[in-house]
């Protein structure tokens, strides 16, 4: 005899008919394009309510899980990232035309770019650092040694 109680497992068997009905349904292969990255935030939200870190109760919380996931399918659910992506990028446009460059290559992470902190500790610091080779044109003549030394100065 298992050691499950029997609501636990009246529970798992309810959450695995209602993933087997949300993989049927006609909306399961709706969007192939984002259906992968909604699979994986609805496995994460999934992983939320079944931990209890969602503050729902289950049942609340594996329905809303399944109608974003639906929603997203759909192409109705705004992607977050996208638009955190289009805000940043807004954000270079009034600056000098090389620095905008910059800052959008920061955004993208095109180039060299390393990214330190968090957003928990405050914020990500993107940097890109660039090196640029001048050329010099020939250096100055010395100084005529005729000319006489100025006076030092007097107190």
């Amino acid at each position: 005899m298992s050691s499950i109680p029997m609501h636990n497992r009246t529970r798992m068997l309810g959450l695995s008919l209602a993933a087997a009905a949300l993989l049927c349904s006609p909306f399961a292969f709706a969007d192939l394009g984002g259906a992968t990255a909604a699979r994986a935030r609805y496995e994460q939200e999934r992983a939320r309510c079944e931990s209890g870190q969602s503050g729902q109760d289950l049942k609340t919380c594996l329905r809303e899980a399944g109608a974003a996931l639906q929603e997203a399918r759909q192409g109705h659910l705004d992607d977050h990232d996208a638009q955190y992506t289009r805000n940043a990028l807004e954000r270079c446009k009034p600056l000098p035309t090389d620095d905008a460059k910059d800052c959008r290559d920061r955004i993208l992470g095109q180039g060299q770019v390393s990214v330190t902190g968090s957003v928990k500790g405050g914020g990500l610091y993107r940097e890109k650092v660039t090196t640029e080779v001048k050329v010099l044109g020939p250096p100055p003549p010395p100084p005529d040694e005729r000319q006489p030394l100025p006076p030092p100065p007097t107190n």
